[in-house]
């Protein structure tokens, strides 16, 4: 039996495959995730990849069914129909990943030239002797400014409190950092700075640790943003902050306590101590960037929706209550309206789309969606309250994605076929497979284009008089409850998606562009990594186009963060960018109310004028 390596592309995933071993069992071997919904017998057609270099075995005919002869050329296969017959470089996109190997490669790297706001010197300082008396501060800024040449005047008064202890534990080496002529921390002499780059989420906190040197991304850690205990969505959380000050104080140190605690964890990782974290990047939507620094918020929730502040700002770290080195600032990217704040700015940075001509649709899904439309230089830009639905939220059996959560899943006439993380038994849903059972819902005309369950499929039973479609039954679970999409499930996705395909609506029509002239449609944010776009193609979520003009770029917003820790120009760009964008209120947009109805419905179809008109014969 003949040994080939195999070498699988974004995640860096390399090994031997016999030549009797198909891909999706090599992949299996090496811990690559690849969806299996029929479990490799070639039906679901959901394990697709793409051969980059190599010979494998000829196409089957569930292949020659799935592609076209343009893709096959490409390269284009089905993991488990093909085997290798020498080495070969294997693609697998996104959406062929299971969840966890998604999050994996969530936020792909964007290569910058190192420009950090602080730098490390390191230093040898004289002894103090009765001789030479020198105060300890003035015997640092003296030999850093004569051996680097600067004209640093001044030493954090954190640091401070702490320079003669670390200075005679380090027998008189050290390293300086020093931002903007301040010396703001001292750094053990074999150490290097960091810094710590936060998404900070509505509902999840995304942190990055980086060392600020070199830019190399040492750690990266998500965790649940405690918040969501003074609600999951944002207008809650703003009431809270509203009515009681004492809440308000809450809701800032919750977030403070968490990045502080990511933090000391990343930095565990990597042998490195909290104290060396020099320099924080956080962005996050408006009312949480307000809510982090404890700012007014009354504002953002009543009409015409206006910050307090929307300048790109530097804060001492200790004033926002985090526990990082002596004199760290924190750097909050510019916002941009009262619910496009710098996570959006901070995609828009990452994926580079300030310098393309477009017409390109960039979108940062999530509780809040916001959605740019870059054209002829021109950005305009709005936000859509798509809520918690897509995310697993107000769904009866939705769940975050871990362990049993099912994540995708087919429905051929009455069976279901459905894929859970870990290859656990199910327990409930997460946010791609909440996508993907709509999908099959209305594709296997289980649910109408107006959304109601019809009660003569064989799965669709009534409990306390509302429909529900059984995914998982009782007896299949072993006694335990059934897991259902409920019609209150199905009304609950229908707003969330209405509300995305709306604004992209709005933004179309007011740069006079039609869906048709969409060159890319770029999708970023925690759902945004993991979703299957042909399910949000189906259900009308997204403008109906080629699948080759979308991209799933992941935490965009975290490696917008990240460029912004270590270029100062990648800052520039930044308030640059925001300069640049044109924003528009949703709701006061033309015929919103009749874009928003239509938008609610099922199927594939174009949005004119108000007008819904199906594509390829799609019912409605």
């Amino acid at each position: 039996m003949t040994a080939c390596k195999i070498d699988f592309e974004p995640v860096g995933r390399r090994g031997e495959c016999q030549s009797k071993e198909s891909l999706l069992a090599c992949a299996r071997k090496l811990g690559v995730g690849i969806s299996s919904i029929c479990g490799g017998k070639g039906t679901c057609h959901s394990c697709r990849v793409q051969i980059l270099s190599g010979s494998v075995s000829k196409p089957t005919p569930s292949e020659l069914e799935t592609f076209s002869p343009q893709e096959l050329k490409a390269g284009w296969r089905l993991a488990c129909q093909t085997y290798p017959r020498n080495n070969i470089k294997v693609n697998v996109p996104a959406e062929s990943m299971t969840t966890p190997q998604r999050l994996q490669v969530e936020g792909q790297e964007v290569t910058v030239r190192p420009q950090p706001p602080v730098k490390a010197y390191r230093l040898k300082l004289a002894v103090p002797s009765l001789e030479a008396p020198q105060a300890d501060a003035d015997n640092l800024l003296q030999k850093l400014n004569q051996k680097d040449k600067l004209n640093c005047k001044k030493v954090d008064i954190g640091a401070l409190r702490v320079i003669s202890d670390q200075l005679r534990s380090w027998k008189w080496q050290c390293q300086a950092a020093v931002r903007s002529g301040e010396v703001i921390a001292l750094l053990p002499p074999r150490s290097h700075p960091l810094g710590l780059a936060i998404d900070l989420g509505t509902t999840k906190i995304a942190g990055y640790l980086v060392n600020l040197s070199d830019g190399k991304t040492l750690a990266a850690k998500g965790v649940m943003n405690p918040q969501i205990s003074h609600g999951e969505d944002i207008i809650s959380r703003i009431n809270g902050a509203v009515h009681s000050e004492e809440e308000r104080t809450q809701i800032q140190e919750l977030a403070a306590e968490a990045i502080s605690q990511l933090g000391a964890d990343l930095c565990t990782e990597v042998s490195a101590k909290p104290e060396e974290i020099v320099e924080v990047v956080v962005v996050g939507n408006t009312a949480m960037h307000h809510l982090f620094l404890s700012l007014p918020v009354r504002q953002l929730a009543l009409a015409p929706f206006i910050p307090a502040v929307s300048r790109a700002l530097d804060i001492k770290a200790r004033n926002l209550n985090l526990n990082f080195a002596p004199g760290a600032y924190v750097h909050l990217l510019p916002n941009i309206a009262g619910f496009v704040g710098a996570d959006h700015v901070a995609m828009l940075l990452t994926t580079g789309v300030g310098q393309k001509k477009g017409p390109i649709v960039a979108l940062d899904i999530g509780t809040n969606t916001e959605v740019s439309l870059i054209h002829d230089g021109r950005i305009v830009t709005t936000s859509c309250a798509s809520g918690p639905a897509f995310e697993g939220g107000h769904i009866k059996y939705g769940m975050r994605a871990a362990n049993g959560a099912i994540e995708r899943l087919q429905i051929t006439g009455d069976k279901v076929r459905y894929q859970t993380i870990g290859e656990a038994p199910p327990v409930g849903i997460c946010g791609s497979g909440i996508l993907d059972a709509l999908a099959q819902l209305y594709l296997s005309k289980a649910v109408d284009e107006g959304g109601r369950l019809n009660a003569d499929h064989p799965r669709v039973r009534s409990f306390r008089g509302q429909r529900q479609f059984i995914l998982v039954s009782k007896e299949e679970r072993k006694g335990q409850p059934a897991i259902t999409i409920t019609q209150r499930d199905v009304r609950e996705l229908q707003l969330a998606k209405a509300a995305i395909r709306s604004g992209i609506q709005a933004l179309l029509e007011a740069s006079g562009v039609t869906e048709e002239e969409i060159k890319q449609v770029i999708i970023a944010g925690a759902f945004g990594t993991y979703i299957n776009v042909a399910s949000a193609l189906e259900i009308g979520m997204l403008p109906s186009l080629p699948l080759a003009r979308f991209l799933q770029a992941g935490n965009a917003a975290g490696m917008g963060a990240k460029l912004a820790l270590i270029s100062l120009k990648q800052r520039a760009q930044a308030q640059a960018l925001t300069s640049r964008v044109r924003y528009i209120e949703l709701a006061s947009a033309p015929q919103f109310e009749q874009t928003f109805m239509q938008a609610s419905y099922l199927g594939q179809y174009r949005i004119i004028g108000g007008r819904r008109e199906a594509i390829s014969g799609d019912p409605g």
